[in-house]
């Protein structure tokens, strides 16, 4: 598309220069006439001559008035065309910006939260499950998170987060080894909220003697979803 938006721009820019060259010949062309006149012809015109002679060259100069007036319109014409196909060009490359920071394939920052869990160590140790890390997942999006990562695995619609045999965790088809740290780009007072609110999961993976801190950053980064989005049965 930018392709041929730029074609665009070169065939406006040629036919511009063909319309002012066409534009200076003709006015070339008629002071030339005017140049080319026997001053003493004319004095010696009877005053019906001179009076058609005048006559003919007002039409001449209506005439390339006209043409001057018609180029002038196409040059305006050309103009806008153009500022019409950069505001689109530029309303392409917006929607094309937004699309991509939807799907994960931009790099984010912004103000939001960080969430570190490290599991308990001991007789009661516990281990961190791939559904605990969706339901934080989960409540953070209710909260209004605009950009997810778990130990920098971007987070999309599509982002599978599973349990492997029972032992360890993977994200977009990536194991992930604990402490996991939960990115969370939004509303810090938002996110922190229905992270920390009484009976939330957070709260009770703490109740069950997990650590985990909650920290708020103001420029807080969020690495793209570096994977293809692969897609198996929309057509």
């Amino acid at each position: 598309m930018k392709n041929n938006i730029k074609r665009g721009k070169v065939t406006m820019a040629v036919a511009i220069a063909i319309a002012c060259f066409a534009l200076v010949l003709v006015m070339s062309m008629q002071f030339k006439i005017v140049n080319q006149t026997d001053i003493t012809a004319i004095e010696n015109m009877r005053e019906t001559e001179l009076r058609t002679e005048l006559a003919n060259w007002k039409a001449k100069y209506e005439e390339t008035d006209a043409k001057y007036q018609e180029t002038m319109a196409k040059i305006e014409e050309y103009k806008q065309t153009q500022q019409s196909n950069e505001k689109a060009e530029k309303l392409v490359d917006t929607e094309l910006e937004q699309v991509n920071m939807a799907l994960g394939k931009t790099e984010v920052e912004g103000e939001g939260i960080e969430i570190v869990i490290k599991e308990t160590e001991g007789e009661d140790f516990r281990e961190i499950k791939a559904d605990n890390l969706l339901v934080i997942v989960n409540e953070l999006k209710q909260a209004g998170a605009e950009a997810i990562s778990i130990n920098e695995e971007r987070i999309i619609n599509m982002s599978d987060i599973v349990t492997i045999r029972s032992n360890f965790i993977k994200v977009n088809g990536q194991r992930i080894l604990a402490p996991y740290t939960i990115k969370a780009i939004g509303n810090q007072t938002y996110l922190e909220s229905a992270l920390l609110g009484n009976g939330s999961h957070v709260d009770e993976l703490k109740k069950l003697g997990h650590d985990i801190t909650i920290n708020k950053i103001n420029k807080l980064k969020i690495l793209k979803y570096d994977d293809e989005i692969k897609i198996k049965y929309m057509e």
